[in-house]
């Protein structure tokens, strides 16, 4: 019996580029508000398949939501985001490709997402069964990597966004 490999982890960010991406944001911001100098630099999903796929749905504008355990923000010791921080998602590669701001926050467990935020997610066929489905199996697989277990009564935090550089790519 062979065994299938495991999923190829995303390559750490490119801290360099994103400081970059985020010096020429911060270029662009300044005679129209200012920006602060606290962001993430992250990827979405936990392979870099996976950050690959969620990156062109964001960059196509369908995807326009995210949603996160706490316990991973805890985990990472990483803060929980606040209405207007920023991240910098990176592709599978780690190369940093977009800025992000946080627009809508909530922290809710599993029965508190519904259907627009499963549509504003974007992902797989945007209904809330399937949402569902695929968060359930996203968070224990990623609740088990770390040797927790997921339970539906686990905070969650419900990410709306808007995609605010480079200008090509902002909403």
């Amino acid at each position: 019996m062979t065994k299938t490999p495991a999923a190829t982890p995303a390559a750490a960010p490119d801290l360099a580029a994103a400081t970059a991406m985020w010096s020429d944001y911060s270029q662009s911001r300044r005679h129209q508000d200012a920006v602060d100098s606290d962001y993430t630099v992250e990827h979405f999903g936990d392979t870099a398949k996976l950050a690959d796929e969620l990156l062109q749905i964001v960059l196509s504008g369908t995807k326009r939501a995210t949603a996160e355990l706490v316990s991973e923000f805890t985990h990472r010791g990483a803060p929980l985001p606040r209405i207007g921080s920023h991240w910098i998602a990176c592709d599978g590669a780690g190369v940093p490709r977009i800025v992000i701001r946080s627009t809508q926050l909530r922290i809710d467990t599993f029965d508190g997402a519904d259907a627009a935020f499963a549509r504003a997610e974007g992902e797989d066929d945007r209904t809330l069964s399937s949402w569902q489905i695929q968060h359930r199996l996203y968070w224990e697989r990623t609740s088990a990597a770390r040797g927790a277990d997921w339970s539906e009564l686990d905070e969650i935090v419900f990410e709306y966004f808007a995609v605010v550089w480079p200008p090509e790519h902002a909403d």
